[in-house]
């Protein structure tokens, strides 16, 4: 099956152009524990979108019948999607609460009904968050089947909100704001044993009670609302939580999706603008060599930090003037920087300032004779292999270049996790090629570009980089 593989995607800005459904590697409908793909969905994934002003999150929907293992699911997701910012919303926190006469009848309740669930308060709480809002969402006691009156869970705006419920596709209003839409699919049998576990452990209900309401409201509000909001899915996943295959494969597609919403590091968030500013100075034909220099450096600073940012550390506590203990974080100390000749060596000033003493390699890839054959020559720090690496090369066009270094950092024992690919601009073309290669790379630009053109050139694109910046155009 040729599914496409992302990295872990991170940029500061994605050009404002619609990109190229083309330039977009096919979505799976349903994926099974064969690792292929079910015709299963009759929608497809929700088309990105691109960046725009508010940005907005990706929104997954999670459905399935009570007990299907869609909590499972959501968690393993929250684990892979590591690198992004993700919030888990749940449907159940937005039951309403029994009057004190349901509540003496609450076994004559129909907790499985669409009307159980304050849906209003959902649609405007799932709102505020795709607008960038914090949000309170209520806390719901099962014991007592009442909102904790004084208690909320706060929720931070997000790269990716994750909402799951047994109803979550019932309501079209809560329909409409899903990106993805999976449905856990789960033998009925399986459901009833992990429910009656459940309910008894957690929400202090004996068996009989259980099977009471299994008959009486959940079986038969699983075949009234649940199973016919299953041909709303996008992905259809058997058997929950224990299809590795399905989520991994979901897990690949998700972070695609959300680099061409395009996620903007938060320090960058107020200058935006000013990013902008800076390639339209760059990419000026008319402006002068120093000029060029001056503003390329500053947009290669910013890709340095941000780079930096994904770097691991370790806790470090240390004592301030004042006597007091301040608790932060020690840098990564196994680092260096690798150019790939001759762009790339105009971004080695920035990564020095950021890192002093920093070790940096090169790698020189030419391209000889007609048959597209390249000779690489390099020179790498000695233990490269126990380092992580920031790869530079200020254009990902085609990616072939890239491909070749990376191949060769991999040959040398660098880790394919520990690499990270710095550059100034990228085209869909060249970071979809890059990705399926290597999937567990990491990948920070500036801005994406809407393409290569017939000659293979980046379009707007900034003409020949090295030339401009070394001043031998």
């Amino acid at each position: 099956m040729d599914s496409a593989v992302v990295p872990h995607f991170s940029g500061l800005r994605l050009d404002s152009r619609r990109l190229s459904s083309s330039s977009l590697p096919n979505s799976p409908s349903s994926a099974n524990g064969n690792g292929t793909a079910d015709a299963a969905a009759p929608n497809g994934f929700a088309s990105p979108r691109v960046a725009g002003r508010p940005k907005q999150p990706f929104v997954i929907g999670v459905s399935g019948g009570t007990a299907s293992g869609k909590t499972t699911v959501c968690d393993m997701i929250i684990q892979q999607l590591h690198d992004h910012r993700v919030v888990l919303v749940n449907q159940d926190s937005f039951y309403r609460g029994l009057t004190e006469e349901q509540s003496v009848h609450v076994q004559d309740y129909n907790f499985d009904h669409p009307d159980a669930f304050d849906t209003d308060q959902l649609l405007e709480c799932m709102g505020k968050l795709k607008s960038g809002q914090s949000v309170n969402i209520p806390i719901y006691d099962f014991k007592n089947h009442r909102r904790c009156s004084e208690s909320f869970r706060k929720v931070n705006a997000s790269d990716v909100i994750i909402l799951e419920g047994i109803l979550v596709f019932h309501d079209q209003r809560v329909r409409d704001l899903m990106d993805m839409k999976i449905f856990v699919d789960t033998d009925a049998d399986v459901r009833l044993a992990r429910r009656i576990r459940r309910d008894t452990i957690e929400r202090g209900r004996d068996v009989t009670s259980v099977l009471e309401q299994y008959g009486r409201f959940v079986k038969p509000a699983f075949d009234d609302f649940v199973l016919p909001s299953k041909k709303y899915a996008d992905v259809i996943i058997p058997r929950g939580g224990d299809n590795h295959v399905a989520i991994d494969l979901i897990v690949q597609h998700i972070p695609l999706q959300c680099y061409l919403d395009f996620q903007t590091c938060d320090a960058f968030d107020d200058s935006s603008e000013q990013i902008r500013g800076m390639h339209t100075l760059i990419r000026d034909r008319d402006i002068t060599t120093p000029d060029f220099v001056f503003y390329s450096d500053r947009l290669i600073r910013l890709v340095v930090e941000h780079g930096l940012g994904h770097l691991p550390f370790t806790e470090k506590q240390v004592v301030t003037p004042t006597g007091s203990t301040y608790t932060g974080v020690d840098f990564c100390k196994k680092l260096c920087g690798v150019s790939i000749v001759r762009s790339g060596e105009s971004m080695e000033n920035a990564l020095r300032a950021c890192c002093k003493g920093i070790k940096i390699g090169k790698i020189l890839i030419h391209r000889v004779g007609d048959d597209g054959q390249q000779l690489i020559y390099h020179k790498l720090p000695m233990d490269i292999a126990e380092r992580h690496v920031l790869l530079m090369d200020p254009v990902l066009g085609t990616g072939n270049s890239a491909i070749q270094a990376i191949e060769l950092l991999i040959r040398k024992g660098v880790p394919e996790d520990r690499i990270i690919f710095l550059n100034l601009i990228s085209v869909p073309e060249g970071v979809h090629c890059v990705c399926k290669r290597f999937p567990r790379l990491k990948i920070i630009t500036s801005e994406i570009d809407v393409g290569l053109n017939e000659e293979y050139r980046v379009i707007p694109g900034l003409g020949e980089y090295g030339d401009r910046y070394f001043g031998t155009d």
